[in-house]
C-alpha cells in the first residue's frame, strides 16, 4: 500500500521527518525515501527496504537532510520522493495509491511529446506521471486538482515546494490523510499513529479530494472536500496500525468490534481464542471479551532477526519466512480446541502451513474466524490482493474448483449464507485443513466500522465501487 509523512516547522524538521516516516513502516516493504528543503535547497535520500529496517538504512542520512520542511514515504512500488524541475519551480513529490488508467494517461503524455525518465520495476514511475499532470497547469493548486480529476483508482500525495507543503487526498478518499499540530510545526501523515510520540495532536482529517496548504505557521484549505467517499475498509481490518484512527474511528476499537460480531454468531464449543499475529490479535481480543472465553497465545511472533520488511521475491521463500516468524507453544496447543481469529485470507498458503503445525503440536480442533468477508475480487485501487491471476485468491480458486471455469457470475458467492457461498467456504476450509471456517458478514463489518456502507470501499468482497 504505502504511506507518507510531511512536516513543516520553524526550525530543522529532519528528526521529526525521520521518525514520522519510520512509524509508517508497516505500510510498505520495498522502498523508503526522504526529501527536505531549506536555505541549501532540496536534499533527498532513497533506499531499498527489502532486507533491512527503515531506521538502519536512513539513520546515517539524517544530518545531511537540512531544512525546515520535508516529506517522506514508505512504498511498496516505486522509488520516491522524486524531485522535479519545471515551470512551476523545483518541487518534491510522494504519492500513495494505484493509478488504474495509467496506460491511457501515459499515452496522452507521449502524444504531447512528453517523456519519462524514472522507472518503477521496469515501467513508468507512477509518481513521475503524477508530477507530469501537476506540471500541465499554471499553478500547484490547479495542477494537483488536474491530477485528482484525471486519475482513476486512487492517488493521495504530498507536494513539497520551497514555501509550503500541499497535502491532497485522492478524489474518493480511498486512502487517508490526517493533519497534526504542535507548537511551531504542522505535519501531514497517512496515519495518525505517527504523531503521538513526536508531540503532535490530531488537528484535522482531510476529506475526499480535499487539498490543504501547510506551512510552519498554519494550514489553509485550497480545495474543499467532495461529497462522495469510498474509504478502504481494509484500513481498519488489516492495514492500519492499532493506534491509528481514520475518519475519527480508531483501528483497534474496530477490530474489537469485528471480533465481538464474530463471537455473537459463534456456535462451536472451543477451549480458547487466539489471534494470528499481528493484525489478528485485536479481532481475537474482541471475540474473547464478547464470548467470555480465555484469550491465549498458541503462537508467538519472533522478530529480532526477522525484519517485517524482509520478504523475498520467491513465493516459496516468502512462505518459509512467514512460517519461521511464528513459534508454536506446545503446552497451550496440545489437546485443545482452538479458535483463531485473523484479519483475512488472501491466498491461504501461510494459514495452511500454520494449521498443519497446530495439528503436529497436538491440537484437537482448529477453527478459523475471519474478520472480513471472503475476498473474491482483486483490489483495483490500493495494490492489495493483486496478482497475475485471480485464481491466486483462495475464494476464486474455490469457485473455479466448483464451477470449472473463471467466466462466472460471482454475485451469489458474495451473499453470505447462500448455497454457493457456503460451498465456497466449505471448499476453502477443507483445503486449509480446518475443523471449521467462517467469515464475517459484510453487514457486521460495516457496523463494526461505523460508517455508512456507501462511504466504504467494499470492492474486494462484493464488487461494489466506483471511480
Amino acid at each position: 500500500m504505502g504511506g507518507f509523512f510531511g512536516c513543516a516547522a520553524t526550525k530543522a524538521c529532519n528528526k521529526e521527518l525521520f521518525y514520522g516516516t519510520d512509524y509508517l513502516s508497516h505500510l510498505g516493504t520495498k522502498r523508503g525515501g526522504l526529501a527536505t528543503v531549506g536555505k541549501d535547497g532540496f536534499q533527498r535520500s532513497i533506499h531499498s527496504l527489502e532486507n533491512a529496517y527503515f531506521r538502519s538504512k536512513f539513520e546515517a542520512d539524517i544530518d545531511g537532510l537540512t531544512g525546515n520542511m520535508g516529506i517522506g514515504t514508505i512504498s511498496d512500488t516505486d522509488s520516491q520522493p522524486i524531485i522535479i524541475h519545471g515551470h512551476l519551480g523545483t518541487f518534491a513529490l510522494v504519492t500513495v495509491g494505484k493509478i488504474v488508467n495509467m496506460a491511457q494517461l501515459a499515452k496522452e503524455a507521449f502524444d504531447r511529446n512528453v517523456h519519462f525518465a524514472e522507472t518503477s520495476q521496469g515501467d513508468i514511475n507512477p509518481t513521475e506521471l503524477v508530477a507530469t499532470l501537476i506540471c500541465e497547469a499554471p499553478s500547484f493548486e490547479e495542477g494537483i486538482k488536474n491530477a485528482q480529476d484525471r486519475i482513476e483508482g486512487s492517488c493521495s500525495m504530498l507536494v513539497l515546494t520551497k514555501s509550503c507543503i500541499f497535502a491532497a487526498r485522492d478524489r474518493l478518499g480511498r486512502t487517508p490523510v490526517v493533519i497534526g499540530k504542535r507548537e511551531n510545526a504542522f505535519a501531514a501523515s497517512s496515519e495518525s499513529s505517527a504523531f503521538s510520540n513526536l508531540g503532535f495532536e490530531v488537528e484535522y482529517y482531510l476529506g475526499p479530494g480535499e487539498i490543504m496548504l501547510i506551512t510552519p505557521e498554519g494550514m489553509e484549505q485550497v480545495q474543499a472536500p467532495g461529497e462522495k467517499m469510498q474509504v478502504c475498509s481494509f484500513l481498519w481490518v488489516y492495514y492500519g496500525y492499532p493506534v491509528s484512527s481514520y475518519e475519527g474511528i480508531n483501528t483497534e476499537q474496530v477490530r474489537y468490534n469485528c471480533g465481538a460480531a464474530l463471537a455473537r454468531n459463534e456456535t462451536e464449543p472451543v477451549d480458547l481464542v487466539a489471534g494470528i499475529p499481528d493484525s489478528g490479535i485485536g479481532h481475537a481480543i474482541g471475540f474473547a471479551n464478547e464470548s467470555k472465553l480465555p484469550y491465549m497465545r498458541p503462537y508467538v511472533k519472533y522478530t529480532p532477526t526477522w525484519p517485517r520488511s524482509f520478504m523475498p521475491q520467491n513465493q516459496s521463500m516468502r512462505d518459509l519466512v512467514a512460517r519461521m516468524k511464528l513459534i508454536p507453544i506446545r503446552e497451550i496447543i496440545q489437546d485443545r480446541r482452538i479458535l483463531f481469529c485473523d484479519d483475512s485470507v488472501v491466498r491461504g498458503t501461510q494459514l495452511q502451513d500454520n494449521t498443519q503445525i497446530l495439528y503436529e503440536y497436538g491440537a484437537k480442533e482448529v477453527h478459523m474466524r475471519i474478520a472480513c468477508p471472503c475476498l473474491i475480487h482483486p483490489c483495483e485501487f490500493l495494490n492489495f490482493s493483486t496478482s497475475r491471476s485471480t485464481l491466486d485468491l483462495a475464494g476464486r480458486k474455490a469457485i473455479y474448483h466448483i464451477e470449472g471455469t473463471e467466466d462466472i457470475d460471482l454475485t451469489q458467492y458474495a451473499v453470505d449464507g447462500s448455497e454457493k457461498h457456503q460451498a465456497m467456504i466449505a471448499h476453502i476450509g477443507e483445503r486449509l485443513g480446518l475443523t471449521s471456517l467462517r467469515y464475517q458478514k459484510l453487514a457486521d463489518l460495516v457496523a463494526a466500522i461505523g460508517l455508512p456502507k456507501e462511504k466504504l470501499c467494499t470492492h474486494c468482497w462484493d464488487n461494489s465501487s466506483y471511480y
